[in-house]
């Protein structure tokens, strides 16, 4: 979520001034204790209540909640997380018994959520920011472990040891990290290329010595981690991924390549080698309000971007662009998707020939892009956990999860917490 107005804005750069980019030690193992660094057990966490449970989707409706093509498992609001506003979310799976796990990003910490039975979730607990509170928490996953940054100043990176999730007793249970990395203070996003084992902050202090673009973290020890470089020559990186190219332009195939959105442009890098990270090219497209966040489709050939401030700025339904990346050296603009609504678009994810986006206060939106080589996409289905309104606003979606094996889907709304939800039979 970007900070549009200049009050947000004024408190951004606070925030950004305040990192602590520099310590002499970055990693601190064995958890935050005490107070409001995650220890104790006098932290009001909630009781995990669940605020609806299942509701099928109905002639158009579940229960007050519009849809079409997904049922709801349940709702769990955020007075039952004990939190004030919600922000990003990801999903975790332990291999070891398949139990499906919700880690929800708070204004004041991160919730982890056992979804496995959905008449019955429970909610493990809480860990705490690191810090102070933040509208701004990002998290993801990579071997068993959970990655978690905030725009809260002096955070840092939480690294916590998803298996603990296994032997809570009596939840839910205040949750220390298991390592924190203070190589970078605040950051607003984190992206992990899981085939290699790098963690990459992006959107750090603008004044650090990357410009606020990406740091590269080594994580393949994940409580140990090791900050080995960064790049920021096309500046600040609002969100960003990076993939172990496999696309058609041969020309990069095997390398790491790094695709930000960064506020004015796209930059696509290739950061295969940490110690030289080379620009590949840059693109920008016409209206642009502020270039937010997007995903290739799975066989790389296509980046599916949102740009956050386009519908308030330019008046447009909510606008998906797709850029044609057959060659990384000369990306172009294939074609744009205009949805039903005027709501803003968030976070996107491609799961097959389905992209799942955030759309705000117009819920969650699946758009069928199975044939986007001919410029046919077209919204299949939707569930609107934000029934008030459609306009242009950031109350509603935040992000979404769409990969759990089980087909289960899992949205954090801003205001509304945490939904679970399900294709329809």
């Amino acid at each position: 979520m970007v900070k549009p107005h200049f009050t947000i804005l004024l408190v951004f750069i606070i925030l950004s001034c305040s990192s602590d980019d520099g310590f002499v030690s970055p990693i601190d193992n064995g958890g935050n204790n005490g107070g409001n660094n995650g220890g104790g057990n006098t932290m009001d966490i909630g009781n995990g209540d669940v605020t609806r449970g299942a509701t099928p989707c109905e002639s158009g409706m579940a229960a007050i909640y519009p849809c079409d093509g997904y049922d709801l498992l349940f709702h769990m609001d955020l007075s039952s997380l004990s939190a004030g506003s919600g922000n990003d979310i990801w999903g975790w799976t332990d291999t070891e018994n398949n139990r499906e796990y919700a880690l929800v990003g708070l204004n004041n910490g991160t919730a982890f959520v056992d979804i496995t039975d959905t008449s019955n979730p429970i909610y493990i607990g809480k860990m705490p920011t690191a810090t102070d509170n933040s509208t701004w928490r990002d998290v993801k996953v990579y071997n068993n472990h959970a990655f978690v940054v905030s725009e809260a100043p002096g955070h840092g990176m939480q690294i916590f040891d998803l298996t603990r999730l296994r032997n809570v007793q009596s939840p839910p249970q205040v949750l220390t990290a298991d390592a924190r990395y203070t190589g970078i203070g605040n950051a607003h996003n984190i992206v992990i290329n899981e085939e290699m084992g790098f963690a990459y902050p992006v959107g750090t202090a603008r004044n650090d010595a990357f410009n606020g673009g990406v740091h590269f973290i080594s994580v393949q020890s994940p409580t140990s981690p090791s900050g080995v470089g960064g790049y920021g020559a096309n500046g600040y990186t609002h969100d960003a991924q990076v993939v172990t190219y496999q696309g058609p332009d041969t020309d990069y195939t095997g390398q790491e390549i790094f695709i930000g959105a960064n506020e004015n442009q796209i930059a696509i890098v290739d950061i295969t080698n940490k110690s030289n990270p080379t620009e590949i090219s840059t693109l920008s497209y016409s209206n642009l309000g502020y270039t937010h966040q997007g995903w290739f489709t799975e066989d790389h050939r296509y980046f599916i971007l949102g740009d956050e401030l386009d519908e308030p700025d330019f008046g447009f339904n909510s606008r998906t662009l797709i850029f044609d990346f057959s060659d990384l050296d000369n990306p172009t603009l294939h074609t744009t998707y205009l949805g039903p609504t005027g709501a803003i678009d968030h976070n996107g994810y491609v799961l097959g020939d389905e992209f799942f986006l955030a759309n705000y206060s117009a819920g969650l939106r699946v758009l069928d892009i199975s044939d986007i080589e001919n410029e046919n996409i077209s919204e299949k289905a939707f569930f609107d956990t934000h029934p008030s309104n459609n306009i242009a606003g950031f109350d509603g979606v935040w992000s979404v999860y769409p990969f759990f094996e089980s087909g289960k889907i899992i949205i954090s709304d801003t205001g509304g917490g945490l939904f679970v939800i399900q294709k329809s039979n």
